[in-house]
């Protein structure tokens, strides 16, 4: 078993083979690592091998659309389209193993962790609370991509995505009700929270988990759960030290999404290149933007004939942003409302408006804001957050989460609908995984 367990983490670390630039740890002699160093270059690996799927699954939403050249048309088309069943052979795949490559790193640094040598207790503890909060999340991606939402009802006891918690090779997986994957996420999150001790990295590491990602990430979960004082709380706990955010009315503002912007938590994530090459952000969508939003014009190119637009705030590794504090202010802000703690809503809320909006077009944001009922501040928020979190694959999660509305969408001519809740807001597990795997199928 030993042998077998080697080859294969063997041939994980050759998939996971690119590294960053600024790593020079070549371990000699070693398939399995033993010091805290070589366990550091395992997972600068499996992060980099992280899934960049959050792009992809934005053309199903009304935010982005699929260019009109044959190259993109023939990868993307059966996305917009929610065409799961018999989409084309051609069509983009979502990286159902990488996943699960990423998680099975992450258990080996977890299982191993009493084991690793040459490090302090602290870097071996931020090793292991790191691989913890790995883990999580893939689970937490795969199951908001191949799970049903956890507020649909009756989705709790459904069958979702297996979980991978464990290295034993033995046995073919089975599949984990939403509610299970919940809660092991819940789980890891909290060990990884008991044992993270970093409150920063310098930036070329940002890609890397800290305290602040715990509670960053705990209020998303949170949040996709409805449970609005968790995700209240663990917003606010971050916000009360960590506030600062981008001005877009500066000289030369940063864009929010940039690793180097003053509202960077983690920078793990960034639309692929193909995702970006092959999206625009369609007329209605833009409509949203209202005038005097100082977003409009720097984070989409001038219109087309037809209305749509390109993303400015994709395309490049700068671009990389998985949460970051405006996530939060939005968070709060919706959080709050549900709690109808309706002024700490609103002021949240307005905090974000005040960096986004030109000052005449905040004045009139903010006469309107304090005139909403809950109701219409709810609606609010969930427009901003529409707007603010644009291209940065937040959309297709937040309409599951929430109310699931019908979307209608006229390609070519012919109109394709997605029913209100319906059922394509839960992808299907990839073929390719069941023909490997038939457990899959139950």
């Amino acid at each position: 078993m030993r042998k077998i367990y080697t080859v294969v983490l063997l041939s994980c670390l050759l998939a996971l083979s690119g590294c960053e630039k600024y790593l020079e740890i070549k371990p000699v002699g070693s398939v399995i690592p033993t010091t805290a160093q070589e366990y550091r270059a395992l997972l600068a690996r499996a992060y980099k091998r992280v899934p960049m799927q959050r792009g992809t699954v934005g053309f199903r939403s009304d935010e982005m659309q699929v260019v009109a050249n044959n190259w993109d048309q023939q990868r993307y088309a059966d996305w917009e389209r929610w065409n799961d069943v018999a989409p084309a052979p051609t069509t983009n795949q979502l990286d159902w193993g990488g996943f699960y490559n990423v998680i099975f790193v992450a258990n080996h640094v977890i299982e191993n962790q009493k084991q690793i040598t040459e490090g302090t207790p602290a870097e071996i503890d931020q090793l292991a609370a790191e691989a913890y909060l790995l883990r999580a999340y893939m689970h937490f991606m795969l199951v908001n991509l191949h799970g049903q939402p956890y507020t649909k009802p009756g989705a709790l006891t459904t069958k979702s995505v297996p979980l991978k918690l464990d290295n034993d090779l033995e046995g073919l997986l089975s599949r984990n009700t939403v509610e299970e994957v919940y809660a092991s996420i819940q789980s890891d999150v909290n060990n990884a929270r008991a044992l993270m001790n970093k409150e920063s990295w310098e930036v070329q590491f940002s890609y890397r988990f800290t305290k602040d990602a715990v509670e960053a990430f705990q209020a998303r979960i949170s949040l996709y759960k409805a449970d609005w004082q968790s995700a209240y709380d663990a917003a606010q706990s971050v916000l009360g030290h960590k506030s600062a955010l981008e001005d877009l009315n500066a000289a030369s503002p940063v864009l929010p999404n940039n690793f180097q912007s003053v509202e960077n938590i983690t920078a793990l994530e960034r639309m692929e290149s193909s995702d970006n090459n092959a999206a625009l952000a369609p007329a209605n969508f833009l409509s949203m933007y209202e005038q005097g939003d100082r977003r409009l014009a720097l984070c989409f190119s001038a219109p087309n004939a037809d209305g749509a637009s390109k993303s400015l705030k994709v395309g490049a590794s700068e671009f990389s942003s998985t949460f970051r504090v405006g996530e939060l202010y939005l968070t709060a802000a919706e959080a709050a409302a549900h709690l109808n703690k309706l002024p700490e809503a609103r002021a949240r809320l307005l905090q974000l408006m005040q960096k986004r909006y030109t000052p005449e077009a905040y004045a009139a944001k903010e006469a309107a804001v304090n005139a909403l009922t809950q109701e219409a501040l709810i609606a609010e928020i969930l427009n901003e957050r529409a707007r603010e979190l644009a291209f940065e694959g937040h959309r297709w999660f937040d309409l599951r989460r929430t109310t699931r509305p019908r979307i209608e969408k006229v390609l070519k001519g012919e109109t394709f609908v997605l029913e209100q809740d319906d059922d394509r807001y839960t992808i299907l597990i990839p073929k390719e995984a069941i023909a490997a795997n038939p457990e899959l199928a139950k």
